[in-house]
């Protein structure tokens, strides 16, 4: 017996690389020479999604744009939850870095903070814990028609006139 490989061995190799090369050569040349320049390179935290119909565009039985009005909202609740974590933490440090003047000097932060925290309880606020956009549109849709009979929330019922 020959200590190396045969023959047979060595031509089925080459065959078997060239004809993988055949294959694999042109569709890795496109995506190198072709694709690859012309895409936009964003770092992974700089990633943009494409903005997907929100779920009062959805029909009630397309289960796809449904799914991805839900992913779209957990992107955006994620994102503004992130945004009041950023303010409060802000302010925290103005707080800690400017103590006894902290009330004067963070007002400002404060201010913004408070606003920003008031925004997100008005949108994603008393949804429980299993929410999605269509009970987050609810909520927005009710609140609506809330400010249409009676004036901006917290300020009191009107009275309605009987006839």
């Amino acid at each position: 017996m020959p200590d190396g490989p045969s023959d047979n061995t060595t031509t089925f190799e080459g065959f078997y690389k060239a004809l993988g090369r055949a294959v694999d050569g042109p569709t890795t040349w496109f995506r190198e020479k072709v694709i690859a320049p012309n895409q936009k390179q964003y770092p992974w935290y700089h990633q943009k999604f494409r903005r997907v119909p929100t779920i009062d565009e959805c029909y009630t039985d397309d289960v796809v744009c449904i799914y991805e009005a839900n992913e779209q909202y957990k992107r955006d609740r994620n994102v503004d939850t992130e945004i009041v974590a950023i303010l409060r933490d802000r302010y925290e440090d103005c707080v800690m870095y400017e103590r006894p003047d902290h009330n004067e000097k963070c007002g400002p932060l404060m201010k913004q903070y408070d606003e920003a925290m008031t925004n997100w309880f008005i949108k994603y606020g008393d949804l429980g814990a299993y929410h999605d956009a269509k009970s987050a549109y609810m909520k927005q849709k009710h609140r609506m028609i809330w400010e249409r009979r009676h004036g901006p929330v917290g300020s009191g019922m009107k009275k309605i006139p009987s006839n």
